[in-house]
């Protein structure tokens, strides 16, 4: 196995990791006045994801630089190309941090309003558009070779609004309005948690739809029919059928379980329809981006590997011990002034 090959597998996992993760934050952000009827379970919906949202967006950080360093190729083609909706998953991902520290600095309803409608946009913008660009990337887009020798993408903005792609956006963004309804179905305790399994059941069958019409389009679209991807898809419908089923007889633990394997199947199902592309061209094969032609030299990667095969572990080992910590459920009796913001309790402070 070629160190090229090493580390598309490794972008796989990272995105994979990020998917899983931050699926559920971004689903959790979008049920926020869902699945909420005042301002203790608003806040109790919110804890859940305290602990935890900053470090699973990290996730995509560490995708970003590897593809930097690993694929620069496909990371300058893939940033050139898809720079608007990617600034605009930036932009989202920037004011939804915001929105998660402000809403509680200061304590009028319509203030906390504000960033409530924050959370719901910067949470269903990004769900909807890594779907719509994985879709592009999987499906191809206009790339040729530039007078530099380099690959370059050549079409618009609107070029990537193609039905299939809209359709993948349409699959991540019910995929993970479920998953976080699952998520919040494991976490939380009371009416929340009735609430969120009766949401995940119904979001659970659309997304499944979604889903199913995406991937037998993907299996349609490939040159010729790949094993691989062709079972990675049943696989998938299987998961997602196993997570309803365990949804519906109140076993969150394991719905949770099912969904993000859904989610980390489906993500690998996309890499192995890419493999060894990692950016097809619609104009011709013979101006696709692959592990071979985006890649850094040998010995780049090989540094890369040593470093990764020190550090992951240790990540993970963190992260996982971040959940543990924090694996008990939420519940809305368990937050005490709700309707006080931060600011009003230094204000109350300093008159006393």
């Amino acid at each position: 196995m070629t160190f090229q090959t090493v580390w598309f597998l490794l972008i796989a996992v990272l995105w994979i990791g990020y998917f899983v993760l931050e699926g559920f934050d971004f689903g959790v952000g979008m049920l926020l006045p869902t699945v909420s009827k005042n301002e203790a379970d608003r806040r109790a919906v919110l804890t859940t994801l305290g602990p935890v949202w900053d470090g699973n967006e990290v996730w995509l950080l560490v995708a970003g630089g590897a593809t930097f360093a690993a694929f620069p190729e496909w990371y300058a083609t893939l940033f050139s190309g898809f720079y608007l909706p990617l600034f605009l998953i930036l932009v989202a991902l920037i004011i939804r941090g915001v929105a998660f520290e402000y809403r509680s600095k200061y304590g009028k309803a319509q203030w906390r309003q504000r960033w409530d409608v924050a959370i719901v946009i910067s949470s269903a913008l990004p769900a909807l558009l890594w779907g719509v660009a994985f879709a592009n990337i999987v499906r191809g887009v206009p790339l040729e070779k530039a007078s530099s020798g380099s690959i370059e993408y050549v079409g618009g903005f609107f070029n990537l609004l193609n039905p299939y792609a809209l359709l993948g956006g349409v699959v991540t963004l019910s995929v993970f309005y479920t998953h976080g309804a699952v998520f919040l179905a494991l976490k939380t305790a009371g009416t929340i948690r009735e609430r969120a399994n009766a949401i995940a059941l119904k979001a659970g069958l659309v997304a499944a739809v979604a889903a199913v019409a995406f991937l037998v389009w993907t299996n349609l679209m490939l040159p010729e029919i790949d094993s691989i991807v062709l079972l990675l898809s049943v696989v998938v419908a299987l998961l997602w059928v196993a997570g309803l089923a365990m949804n519906f007889k109140g076993r969150e633990g394991w719905a949770f379980i099912f969904s993000a394997g859904t989610i980390a199947t489906f993500v690998s199902t996309l890499f192995f329809a890419l493999y060894p592309r990692v950016m097809p061209s619609s104009l011709g094969s013979q101006f696709d981006l692959t592990i071979t032609n985006a890649s850094s030299t040998d010995y780049t990667l090989k540094v890369m590997t040593v470093v990764a095969v020190v550090m992951t572990p240790l990540v993970l080992l963190y992260q996982g011990w971040t959940y543990w910590v924090f694996r008990k459920r939420v519940s809305a009796s368990q937050i005490v002034n709700p309707e006080r913001g931060i600011l009003d309790e230094v204000s109350r402070t300093l008159h006393l």
